[in-house]
């Protein structure tokens, strides 16, 4: 019983985690998680790195789109950038949503990194 019980509880951690690498949509528990300073080590680590992710997302593509409406040449290139990073950003989340389903840790070089400095400091 002690087994099912162990295992039920780790299939519902993983679509948890499944949860907040969705992307645009996970920013919202993850910030929840956070703020409520919920869930457990894992989940807050992971909700760090989600939410960074989003906010480097939509900063990127505000600017993008925000220098294309400014510049009368370029704009096809800027709004072709800004159709990278979206895709780059979907691409890298459904990474994540493998490694959770690899049972891997979920870990990107230097992203990582300014998770843990930046969102850790301000938001904990």
């Amino acid at each position: 019983m002690k087994n099912s019980e162990q295992l039920e509880n780790s299939d519902i951690n993983r679509l948890q985690l499944f949860v907040l690498v969705t992307p645009i949509l996970g920013f919202f528990p993850s910030l929840w998680i956070l703020y409520r300073h919920q869930g457990s080590a894992e989940h807050r680590a992971v909700s760090r790195l989600v939410i960074s992710l989003s906010l480097m997302w939509l900063l990127g593509s505000i600017l993008l789109q925000a220098g294309a409406e400014l510049r009368e040449s370029g704009t096809i290139s800027l709004l072709f950038l800004n159709s990278l990073l979206t895709t780059s950003y979907f691409i890298v989340s459904l990474g994540l949503m493998v490694r959770i389903w690899k049972r891997q840790p979920l870990w990107l070089p230097g992203i990582s990194r300014i998770a843990e400095k930046f969102v850790g400091k301000h938001l904990l």
